[in-house]
Formats: structure tokens, C-alpha cells, sequence
């Protein structure tokens, strides 16, 4: 039986404070129920274009919807938060192809 399309969400982070993003993801973890770390890069290959930030994060999730809960989460908008004192980030939700 097919199932419906992975959530991903990629953020670009350029980290200015790395005592503020430690902490940031000592919060984050704990809201992290329903992701996969796919990758985490800080030197990705750029091959087009430009690319923002000193690091990189991918996840998934069991859907886009379910990468909105969290994102938008309570426990996550808290981390979110820290995150911005200690670093300019990009983010972006999208869909994969069904299963």
C-alpha cells in the first residue's frame, strides 16, 4: 500500500553565537518527536548559485503536515527562539514524492 509524501525541512544557519546554538539544541532535541535527522553539513558543496549560512540541517518527517506541527509547536517555537539570538537562518517545508 502506498503511503503519502515525506515532509522535509532544510535550514540554513549562520551561526554567530555558538554557546547560544548549543543551547538552542539542547531545546530542540526535546522537540524533536516524529523528525529524522537526515544530515546535518557545515561545508556543503555548493554547485548553483549561493548558499546561506555556516551549517545546514535537513529533516524528515512522516509529512509535510507533520513537519508543520512541529515547526509551529510550542516546544519548538520556544527552541526557535534561542536559535534566532545565536544565528540568521533560511528554512523551508516541502513535500517528497509519494511512497
Amino acid at each position: 500500500m502506498a503511503g503519502g509524501p515525506k515532509g522535509y525541512v532544510i535550514i540554513t544557519e549562520d551561526v554567530k553565537d555558538p554557546a547560544g546554538m548549543a543551547e538552542y539544541g539542547k531545546l530542540a532535541m526535546k522537540a524533536m518527536a516524529g523528525a529524522t535527522i537526515v544530515a546535518v553539513a557545515q561545508k556543503p558543496e555548493v554547485i548553483e548559485g549561493s548558499w546561506h549560512g555556516t551549517q545546514t540541517v535537513v529533516l524528515e518527517f512522516d509529512s509535510v503536515d507533520a513537519a508543520r506541527e512541529w515547526y509551529y509547536s510550542d516546544a519548538y517555537q520556544a527552541a526557535a527562539k534561542v536559535r534566532a539570538r545565536a544565528a540568521e537562518c533560511n528554512g523551508v517545508i516541502f513535500s517528497g514524492f509519494p511512497t
